[in-house]
């Protein structure tokens, strides 16, 4: 019996090492939006301090002007850093989702060049049985002719 043989197996191999390295950006890429989204909670955390810094300050028997106004543009910066973060968050997102796309685009390429590939296959081994009945027939009219003979 031959050997199957697809005759596009090079490109198949390329599309899965393609389709894994997509998948490893992707896992890059949704490890870097974890890791802004747990910049934005710690920005959050700090601005809850802040605010209780300030009720703080403002209950206080001594009031320090100086003070509350420090807490005061500490917080706005806060407010700030958040507001960026959460733009850094988007871009994040953004990311992941260009990658998840071309993910998938490559998981599609491969699944179509496998599904090729298996359809290559299942002719070649209706091929091969043709081939075999062909040679089963053969067979069988030399002996039935050498019987007739002899």
């Amino acid at each position: 019996m031959a050997r199957f043989r697809y005759r596009m197996q090079n490109i198949l191999t390329v599309k899965e090492k393609l389709e894994t390295q997509a998948k490893n950006e992707y896992a890059a890429a949704n490890v870097a939006l974890a890791e802004e989204e747990e910049k934005l909670e710690q920005l959050k955390q700090h601005a809850e301090f802040l605010e209780q810094e300030a009720r703080r300050l403002v209950q206080q028997e001594s009031l320090s002007i100086r003070d509350i106004e420090d807490n005061k543009l500490s917080r706005e910066l806060q407010k700030e850093a958040i507001a960026e973060q959460k733009k850094a968050i988007k871009r994040a997102e953004q990311v992941v989702e260009e990658k998840r796309l071309a993910m998938v685009e490559l998981m599609q390429d491969v699944k179509t060049h496998e599904i090729l590939k298996d359809r290559a296959f299942q002719e070649f081994l209706q091929e091969e049985k043709a081939e075999e009945s062909k040679q089963i027939d053969e067979l069988t009219s030399y002996t039935y002719g050498q019987k007739k003979q002899g």
